[in-house]
Formats: C-alpha cells, structure tokens, sequence
C-alpha cells in the first residue's frame, strides 16, 4: 500500500459525514431529468463517504497494525457519524450486496471486502493485482442490484472507481489502460510460483494481450502456462482451450479435450466443449451425443428410463416400477432451492388437476434437513410421495441420473418411456397431451 496517510484521529472525528435522507422511490411520478440529478447526487454523496471511511480505516490501521473487523468497529472513535456507513440509494437502510459481508453490529450498506470471511480472497487478491483491490464496494447504484452492472469500489489505494462485479476481468477499466494491466500482471506473475493460485490470471492475462494485439506475447504466455499446467486437471485445460480458440488453433483445442475426456470421461463441462467444438465444426450428430452425455435424461428420451430402487419418507420401498400404468412426474428438488420453491404452487395446481385421471408425482428430495423437509411438506399439503436420502447432491438416485442442477422435471408415460427431460413451464400441456395419448391408446386397443 501507498504511505499511509498521516491524518490525526481528530481530524477525522471534526470530518463532515454526508448522506441523503431516504426519498420514496414513486417511478411513474419522478422526471427522468429529476431522477438522473438525484442518481448523480447519490454517487456523489457515496463516493464521499467511500473516502471518508477509506481514511479512517486507514487511521484505524496505523493505531493497531491491522485492519478492522467490520466497519461498525470504526465507530465513534474513527468515524464520528456512523450514518456515514449508509448509502443514499441503498434503499433498505444497510444491506451489503453480498451476505458475506452483513456487519453484525450496525446497519451498513457497503461490502467490506475484509469481513471475517472474504478477508484471506481479498488478501491473495491484493497480492496479485496490488492496491488497485477493491477495499470496500457498493453495488447500490445498479438498476435492481445486478452485479453485471458496474459497482463503485474504494481501493486499498483510497481511491474511488467504477467496475463491474467481476473487476478482475476488466482490468483496462481499473489500471486505466490495457498496457499498464498488462505490466501490473505480468510483475504479479513474477512473485507467484503456484500455478493452483494463478492459473485464472493467466487466462485474464491472455485476452488483454489479444485486445493489445500483441499475438507474439499471447503466444508466449500460452507456452510459459503449458509448461507448468497439469494435463489432467480441467481448469487449467480449460484455461488452455480458451487460448487456443482465441489465437484460432482449433485442432489443438480439440485434441486438448479429447485427452481431457480420457482422464474425465463423466466431467459436464468437458463433454459440453466437446459438443461446442463438433456443432461449430459442423458435426451435429456427434454434438448431439456428447450433449446426451451430460445432459439428465436426454439420452432417456422416447426410451424406457432405468429404474431405481429407494424408499420414501416413510421407509417404504419406491421405484419408478411402482407406477407404471400412470402418466409420472419426477421432480427433483430440495426446499433450499429458490427456483423449485417458487414452481411448487404450479406443480401443485397440475397435480390437483389430474391426480384422479392417471397422473402422478414422484419428488426425489436433494434436502439435507428432514425435519425441515417434512415440515414444508406439511405446510403446503403436498400429498405425494418423497425420497430423500440426506445427502443433497450426493443423493444416491440424483447421481444415478446425473442431475447437477434443480428444479429438474422428467414426464415418464405409463409403460416407463420419457417424455420430457425438461417439464419445468409447459407442465400443464404436457401432462394433458399425455394423458390424452394413453386414451388413445387404450381405445385403439
């Protein structure tokens, strides 16, 4: 870090704290010339507060060597208004983007990037990119709080700039230019030896030297990488594939992960490269069977679906054979799952709709809690069946099948055959346009 400010711990006591009083957020009745002025005002304020806390901090640090806690530990001594720590556009008057950074003791919107938890990334971070490191962000200016917008960030440096959530893929932006990221990576490079640590900075490294045009470094860096990767390990081939599609050497590309699958036969993203590269080769049969490798139940499709043998909730054994001769929804979900959670009404409402004609559900529970699992069951009157193992991912029939992501919804017809490996929003339709086919058919017969 730069010299430390010597400012006297008075001096920051006498600082003028500065914040907007929260204003109610009436869209349709504000002027859009009015609401510009007022998100300016606000990124005004916040960059002034941003630096008032960076300085005490850095009072903080000089007086214990260290660097505080959280940020409500600067208050009062080193921060006279604590009201400092408040965004004006942080509209739920102190809620940090990330929950990792929720002080405990007083409401503060910034995320301090040295809370408990994120302190030893944000540490290694500043090793590598030096003091241009985020020491405190605010995301709080961004329509609906998305972090591919950019965040106002104070640095270890006390300076105050604008980048997106991931600032370390827009480098340009925080060292003011292409070059100068290029030299503060390259000197980083020179001070680590692990490539575990740095393999992701090589990948950053490369693309800024392809946007400098510089094809001969790129080249070299590539080499310098393939020199100390480990063949076998996916993240760094996929590092390496990336430059050799940047520097347009396809067959290498392809080569690099075909002997990737030898050691990873199984791994989702190295069959989903592999597909990528044969569709953009123009071998669309061949992408369609790597992508039946990796994505649940779409190899299954207009087959029947192997069965499994489980027992439910209640200790019961259970497989799909158990209902054969009904239209069956299998739904992988848990009760942490955001996504299942909001689907659950609608999956509910079909299986009100036609549990008396035919159809049925199967949820296979990712849970881990039983408790809280057999309380939501209560809760929101779902009467059919459950398995749960208590091993999350490791659920014995999620890995039978390869699920890596929920809510993941399979239609099974009533002789075992899949329907659809992708149910989730035309559940209704499908279920119908099943049913009615099994009506077809018994009347064909």
């Amino acid at each position: 870090m730069k010299v430390i400010l010597t400012i006297g711990i008075l001096l920051c006591l006498m600082m003028p704290s500065v914040y907007a009083e929260e204003v109610s957020d009436k869209e349709t009745s504000v002027d859009p010339a009015e609401k510009q002025n007022l998100e300016k005002k606000n990124i005004e304020i916040c960059t002034h507060n941003l630096k008032t806390i960076g300085k005490a901090i850095q009072v903080y640090h000089k007086e214990h060597g260290d660097y505080p806690k959280w940020l409500s530990d600067l208050v009062p001594k080193y921060l006279a208004d604590e009201k400092v720590l408040l965004c004006p556009a942080d509209k739920k008057g102190g809620q940090p983007f990330h929950p990792l950074a929720k002080d405990p003791n007083k409401p503060v919107s910034y995320d301090y990037q040295l809370a408990p938890k994120l302190r030893d990334a944000t540490m290694r971070a500043r090793d590598m990119f030096g003091d241009v490191t985020p020491l405190i962000r605010c995301i709080h200016h961004n329509k609906n709080n998305n972090p591919s917008y950019s965040m106002l960030n104070l640095s270890f440096e006390n300076k105050v700039y604008r980048a997106p959530y991931a600032w370390q893929n827009s480098l340009e932006k925080v060292y003011g230019g292409v070059e100068p990221a290029i030299d503060a990576l390259e000197n980083g490079l020179k001070k680590k030896t692990d490539i575990q640590q740095v393999y992701r900075i090589y990948a950053i490294l490369h693309k800024l030297y392809m946007q400098a045009e510089r094809r001969e470094d790129a080249e070299n860096l590539m080499n310098r990488f393939k020199s100390q990767m480990d063949p076998k390990n996916y993240y760094h081939g996929a590092v390496l594939g990336d430059m050799f599609k940047a520097l347009d050497l396809r067959d290498e590309e392809l080569q690099l992960f075909q002997e990737l699958e030898k050691h990873l036969p199984k791994h989702r993203y190295v069959l989903q490269r592999l597909e990528r590269i044969h569709k953009e080769r123009g071998n669309e049969e061949l992408a369609l069977e790597y992508r039946k490798k990796y994505v649940p139940g779409l190899a299954f499709l207009g087959e029947m679906v192997p069965d499994f043998e489980a027992t439910d909730l209640d200790g019961k054994p259970i497989s799909i054979e158990t209902y054969r001769g009904k239209v069956l929804l299998v739904d992988f979900w848990a009760t942490w799952c955001g996504p299942c959670i909001v689907d659950m009404p609608k999956v509910k409402k079909v299986y009100d709709k036609y549990k008396d004609k035919g159809f049925d559900i199967l949820g296979i529970s990712l849970d881990t809690d039983e408790t809280k699992l057999r309380e939501y069951l209560k809760k929101n009157d779902i009467q059919w069946k459950q398995v749960y193992s208590g091993e999350g991912w490791n659920s014995p029939v999620s890995q039978k099948y390869g699920i890596f992501g929920i809510p993941t919804v399979w239609l099974i017809d009533r002789e075992g055959k899949l329907i659809s490996h992708n149910a989730r929003g035309k559940l209704d339709k499908l279920v119908a346009e099943a049913l009615k086919e099994e009506e077809k058919k018994e009347t064909a017969e």
